[in-house]
């Protein structure tokens, strides 16, 4: 990996890349996997590379959505495991939950790379290398799912998803949170709960609050589902976004 100074300025959004890099280098990040990712480094500098009031909310809505889960599953792509290995198979422990790898562009050997990536980071359940489902509607590669996984699955957080996906998981009955900096996307339009922050800042966001509520032993904010709508949600992610860029005299 590239020697980065920790004293430049771009420090954080230049490691994440040497890290999908990396993840191409050991064969578990797709070329393609970093067009998408600079797409959404764009969006964060729209929001001041910072969590949100909006994200936070959202990020409280989705800890409580997976700890009432009877059986959530975490969905790993190649990006998700170059950037957030650990902060994934710590959530898994948390909630419980297996990490499945499944991948736009699908091959055995990438998937099998994926998986025994996570494997030697300490996952102690990794599924998707089976795929002997299929999610209906889906026409590629990513529609193949594991029986036992993401197909039975009651809730799944899926970061960096694909927007065709997200709307076939939500038909078929699932609540499905997603992290994606694009509040426009057909995948924050169409999740149950819309993560827009950056996928380091998320996942460890998502640790903590599940942390705090796990010692609370479920008290407090019962009825946040409820309360929660993810389209108006995403309507004040855009209005804080407005507000930062005219606060900054960057739009007028």
């Amino acid at each position: 990996m590239f020697k980065i100074p920790k004293t430049h300025p771009r420090y954080e959004s230049l490691m994440k890349r040497e890290k999908l890099v990396a993840g191409i280098e050991a064969g578990i990040t797709s070329k393609q996997g970093l067009i998408a990712h600079g797409r959404g480094e764009a969006f964060d500098y729209l929001i001041g590379e910072k969590t949100l009031n909006s994200a936070r909310r959202a990020t409280e809505v989705a800890a409580a959505l997976l700890l009432a889960a009877k059986k959530p599953v975490i969905s790993v792509n190649g990006n998700v495991a170059a950037l957030v290995t650990k902060e994934v198979i710590e959530l898994s422990e948390l909630i419980n939950a297996p990490l499945e790898v499944n991948i736009f562009y699908w091959t055995e050997e990438r998937a099998m790379k994926i998986k025994e990536h996570l494997g030697k980071q300490g996952a102690a359940n990794v599924l998707g290398d089976k795929a002997d489902a299929r999610i209906p509607g889906i026409e590629h590669a990513r529609a193949k799912v594991d029986k036992d996984g993401i197909y039975s699955a009651d809730v799944v957080l899926a970061p960096l998803e694909d927007g065709d996906r997200c709307e076939a998981l939500v038909k078929m009955g699932k609540k499905v949170i997603t992290i994606d900096l694009n509040p426009l996307s057909r995948t924050a339009r169409h999740a149950t709960v819309s993560i827009v922050d950056d996928i380091e800042r998320a996942m460890k966001n998502i640790i903590s609050v599940v942390k705090e509520k796990k010692e609370k032993k479920g008290k407090g904010k019962a009825n946040l589902l409820e309360d929660y709508d993810n389209n108006e949600n995403l309507k004040e992610v855009i209005k804080e976004m407005v507000k930062r860029l005219k606060e900054e005299e960057l739009i007028s």
